[in-house]
């Protein structure tokens, strides 16, 4: 295999001629600069992704506190409901505002007829003092029902049998 240093010819000396020959005369600067642009943007830009997601999960983390607290209060609310809605609480309350038990009431059957003698409620007497009444009390019954009707007539006393079952509203 020889090679010649002469000139060249045909397709190679075209070739040549689009190839300068001789050491690279393109400058590297401008390509030096523009990778190093490249890795400082991308570097920059991670910074400030992951800036923002710290961020963002700060205020994440504020508002699992916030929903903390309020779930705390919304449950504190609930008891608090549950508390005043409880029979013996609201007989209780009914009582300080001078509510009565309810008498028996009569009841309407599907077919129109009516079940049972209503009766007014009977307002108990006022417990006495201590230093005004020297006799004991007489001996109260237990309430008929926790209504809050207002009337102050007594009726007769049912029988069994003619008292008609209740349902409570719950």
């Amino acid at each position: 295999m020889s090679t010649a240093k002469g000139p060249l010819k045909g397709r190679a000396a075209r070739l040549g001629r689009l190839m300068p020959s001789g050491p690279s005369s393109a400058a590297r600067t401008p390509f030096v600069l523009l990778v190093f642009v490249l890795l400082g943007g991308g570097l920059i830009t991670l910074l400030l992704l992951n800036s923002a997601l710290n961020q963002g999960s700060f205020k994440l983390r504020e508002l699992e506190e916030r929903t903390t607290e309020l779930t705390d209060e919304e449950q504190a609310l609930q008891r608090d409901v549950d508390d005043y809605a409880a029979p013996d609480g609201l007989e209780r309350r009914a009582r300080e505002l001078g509510m009565v038990p309810g008498g028996s009431p009569a009841l309407l059957g599907p077919d129109g007829k009516v079940l049972g003698v209503p009766s007014a409620a009977v307002s108990p007497r006022p417990a006495p003092t201590p230093t005004a009444r020297t006799t004991p009390p007489p001996a109260a019954g237990p309430p008929a029902s926790t209504g809050s009707t207002n009337a102050t007539t007594t009726a007769p006393k049912k029988t069994e049998t003619e008292t008609a079952p209740t349902t409570s509203g719950r």
